[in-house]
């Protein structure tokens, strides 16, 4: 009883550090991959616990590969915009501006129902009064109210990660031309660029820290 209960907090104390080293994210929060990871891990640790003629390695193995696993898969979709793409997906626009994007949520398999459920659940029953509505990559919907009196426009994210975001080029209005004769330098060294309501473009450079 007494290596049973020793095999079980050693188990337990392994798949906590193993989800601390993955991420602060809360299980609503969590990408596929990585939702995926932490329902392996669980039940790979959780054979060996019920089971003593187990050996702890048999546990143990599988815990650290999947988590070193996913750690630098983590690391590459940091560094890759491409790969995360692919592995994460990216959000995507639903709702503009009032009218609901019919080719996204085809492209997403997301129909109508689930799309008013969202909105009812973000407390906006009625898609008119809507500016825009996001289907975040973790399934979750951000919702954002039309403009009103003292209200600001949402902000244009031109530049990410080195990339021009060319959706978000187009909805601002400018032009390429436009964006790499404000920037004053190559694009790939632009960490991220945003663009206001007001016309004030905020940029931050690949490798500049914030000064406190």
């Amino acid at each position: 009883m007494l290596i049973l209960m020793i095999r079980t907090l050693f188990l337990y104390l392994l798949v906590v550090a193993s989800m601390r080293i993955m991420g602060k994210r809360q299980i609503g929060e969590m990408q596929p991959s990585e939702l995926v990871v932490a329902i392996m891990i669980s039940d790979l640790a959780s054979v060996p616990m019920q089971a003593i003629d187990i050996p702890l390695l048999s546990g143990i193995v599988p815990v650290l590969t999947l988590l070193v696993g996913e750690v630098t898969m983590s690391f590459i979709c940091l560094k890759s915009r491409k790969l995360r793409r692919y592995i994460t997906g990216e959000p995507s626009i639903v709702v503009y501006d009032g009218h609901v994007n019919e080719g996204e949520l085809e492209r997403l398999r997301f129909n109508l129902n689930d799309l008013f459920e969202q909105l009812r659940i973000s407390g906006y029953p009625d898609v008119s009064q809507v500016q825009v509505a996001v289907l975040e990559t973790n399934g979750q919907l951000s919702v954002i109210e039309k403009k009103k009196d003292g209200m600001k426009e949402l902000p244009y994210l031109l530049v990410s990660d080195g990339e021009i975001n060319e959706n978000e080029l187009e909805r601002s209005g400018k032009s390429r031309e436009w964006l790499e004769k404000r920037l004053g330098a190559e694009t790939e060294n632009i960490f991220i660029a945003v663009l206001s309501d007001d016309g004030s473009l905020f940029v931050q450079k690949k490798g500049e820290r914030d000064v406190k």
